[in-house]
């Protein structure tokens, strides 16, 4: 028991069988694409996190990596980054704040990820209500991914207005939709999942199917009549038999295949005397990309040997030493 060290040190660049779990560690979540910021930027890496620490290693090169033991954290929060990255948008990151043998170091972690976040983007119209949208081409609606169409009724009265517009109705696996005959850009698309509720009721144009959307849609309510009688309560019951099945096993739109399936562990070799002293010396220079200092402090400039003024390192870092840390990719 001596010999757990895992949730009260904070190593750079250890061996890669000290980020390995060790007995009793357990791995509660793991995300890829995520980049240390501050040290590896623009690196490819594993974020793990398990009940004794949080570990980070470049999935190109393993053996940088990070191992942040919970009793050396001292505060954990999220914060908002520039970036051009995700559509021109503020980026959120993890932010970490650690002590150790006398020294704070801080971790900065940000999801390189896109491709999540530009699914969900892409496939709007599974989750929001669309009005006047362009999602009718040459009178047919442009069905979505994982969309099948279960009927089409024309000859249906939308009751948005006072004499009321004729076209068809639309009813899918995901969604209802409505178009005008007469102005294929008078349209409605109104998913499932922001469909509150839909009924059949009286009113001034006689029995109406009436269907309405959640308040954070918009609360709006659609009015439809349909004849005869028989056919809107054939309409209905599909409607609500489509709907108890979406909720069931609900379609979100957004598809995403993960590039990294399951927990690699890295390969454990042994390193001659030669390796050993190579990696010590990086990790010396590797302490200081993480030091929390006062932002506030600025050092002198001094001239670099590409020919351009830079802010004088910290005691004991080069500039040379610090470009050797940068990916050559």
């Amino acid at each position: 028991m001596d010999n757990i060290w895992q949730d009260n040190q904070v190593r750079f660049d250890s061996s890669l069988s000290d980020i390995q779990m060790r007995n009793g560690e357990l791995l509660i979540d793991k995300l890829d694409m995520i980049e240390d910021t501050k040290g590896n930027a623009g690196d490819q890496g594993r974020l793990m996190v398990t009940n004794l620490r949080i570990i980070w290693h470049s999935l190109s090169l393993p053996r940088i990596n990070l191992s942040i033991g919970y009793n050396r954290i001292l505060n954990v929060t999220t914060k908002h980054i520039n970036s051009t990255k995700v559509y021109r948008q503020t980026l959120q990151v993890l932010h970490i704040l650690t002590s150790y043998k006398n020294c704070r170091y801080e971790f900065i972690f940000a999801n390189l990820n896109t491709k999540i976040y530009r699914a969900y983007m892409s496939t709007k119209m599974y989750r929001e209500i669309k009005l006047r949208g362009g999602f009718i081409q040459d009178k047919r609606l442009m069905t979505l991914p994982l969309e099948n169409i279960s009927s089409i009724l024309p000859g249906v009265l939308n009751l948005s207005t006072e004499q009321g517009n004729v076209g068809t109705f639309i009813v899918t696996n995901i969604r209802i939709a409505w178009f005008a005959d007469m102005n294929h850009q008078f349209n409605v698309s109104l998913p499932y999942l922001v469909m509150s509720s839909a009924n059949i009721r009286s009113s001034k144009f006689g029995p109406t199917l009436v269907i309405a959307s959640t308040e954070g849609s918009g609360g709006y309510i659609l009015g439809f009549r349909v004849d005869p009688i028989q056919k809107l309560q054939i309409l209905f019951k599909e409607i609500t038999a489509l709907r108890d099945a979406f909720e069931k096993s609900p379609i979100f739109g957004v598809e995403y295949t993960f590039e990294h399936e399951g927990i690699t562990e890295p390969e454990t070799k042994e390193l001659d005397n030669k390796e050993i002293q190579d990696i010590d010396d990086e990790i010396t220079n590797v302490f200081g990309l993480y030091f929390a200092e006062d932002n506030s402090i600025q050092r002198k400039p001094k001239l670099s040997h590409l020919g351009i003024a830079v802010e004088e390192p910290r005691e004991g870092i080069t500039l040379q030493g610090l470009w050797e840390l940068l990916p050559t990719t």
